[in-house]
């Protein structure tokens, strides 16, 4: 059995930092509590942080350039527009039934994070057992060219999306302080998340909300940006201060940003939001379970080689769920760090989760 040494990880880890400090500027590194150079005051007061955002900004819009005769006009007007790309109706229906009933009336390996009382379940999703186990709707779309591209364009980068079965558990914990409540920017430079809801989502079940033009460089922004780059390492908020903006009602209308939508969508229905502009969960006053088919696409906003990725090269194309967790427990056993993910055993999306009063609404299938 491993032996665990806190303090000594600690230091490790500080060691690493100061080490690699420097190296980290053009790299997607985000956090101002836990790295010198990019958590400095002084710096950020003459514009690191802004001359990183700035950097970021040109490289994905230049890598969009080159994706535009694979997009739909309609597509990227939306995405000029707002930051996200809304598309209802994106399967036909049979498909879409079918997709459905291979998610929900199969056990999947499954892993859970509890965030202030809200529980994300995922399954992450490797094509290679897709096809092993004959779900071929979900492999189908999973595969999709035009799907990928779709996510690439709103990321600003290429590269292999990583796709993952996504149930999120609101409302049966008492805890009710969800960092996702708060609208927020996940980073500094542009990334994709994208969500097909398997199940209509109404106003009271905690829906996606975005903050319409949000994924925008304005004068405002940057300013703004500036301002909390320079107090963000010593932020009381956590988050905040790795790197992941939070913005107040008074924030927000000091950015000149007045426009929301929020998505009470039906099933079937796309959304693919660039995460660089806030966003949050909305926050659930009753028990509530949704599942989705959720992507993610996140990657060094400064490669040369933008379209190069380790997971498009065989075999791990068709395993990259597994080389994602491989990779993710690995690093946390090198590095010292907590994992917020916890296996939580093998079964279906929807099963409830141990220490949770399940409502006889949430019951296996559809």
């Amino acid at each position: 059995m491993r032996r665990k040494f806190p303090l000594l990880n600690s230091l490790k880890m500080k060691f690493l930092n100061y080490i690699f400090a420097p190296f980290s500027i053009f790299t997607g590194s985000k956090s101002f509590a836990d790295n010198p150079i990019l958590g400095s005051k002084y710096l950020n007061k003459n514009g690191l942080h802004c001359l990183r955002m700035r950097l970021a900004d040109w490289k994905s819009n230049l890598y969009r350039k080159t994706l535009k005769s694979k997009i739909p006009n309609k597509y990227i007007d939306d995405y000029e527009r707002n930051g996200y790309i809304e598309i209802k109706n994106y399967l036909s229906q049979p498909a879409f039934n079918n997709i459905c009933d291979e998610i929900l009336n199969h056990k999947w390996h499954r892993l859970d994070m509890n965030q202030g009382g809200v529980v994300t379940r995922r399954v992450l999703l490797d094509s290679n057992y897709l096809e092993k186990k004959e779900l071929l709707y979900l492999k189908t779309v999973i595969e999709s060219a035009n799907l990928k591209n779709l996510i690439r364009y709103v990321a600003g980068t290429g590269g292999e999306p990583i796709f993952s079965l996504q149930a999120v558990f609101a409302g049966f914990f008492r805890k009710n302080n969800d960092p996702q409540a708060s609208y927020h920017s996940d980073t500094f430079h542009s990334t994709a998340k994208a969500w097909l809801f398997l199940e209509d989502i109404n106003e009271k079940d905690g829906p996606f909300s975005y903050i319409n033009g949000s994924h925008k460089l304005s004068k405002q922004r940057l300013d703004w940006e500036q301002k909390m780059s320079s107090e963000a390492s010593n932020h009381p908020i956590r988050y905040h201060a790795r790197g992941s903006f939070r913005a107040n009602d008074s924030d927000l209308l000091q950015l000149n940003l007045n426009q929301k939508t929020t998505f009470s969508v039906k099933a079937n229905t796309l959304v693919i939001a660039n995460t660089m502009g806030f966003h949050r969960r909305t926050p659930s006053h009753k028990q509530n379970l949704r599942v989705e088919i959720y992507a993610s696409l996140r990657k060094n906003p400064f490669s040369l080689f933008p379209g190069i990725d380790i997971l498009s090269i065989p075999p791990i194309n068709s395993r990259i769920g597994s080389c994602y967790w491989f990779a993710i427990k690995k690093s946390s056993q090198w590095l010292g760090t907590k994992q917020p993910w916890k296996e939580s055993g093998f079964g279906f999306i929807k099963e409830h989760i141990k220490r949770m009063k399940q409502p006889a609404s949430i019951v296996r299938g559809r």
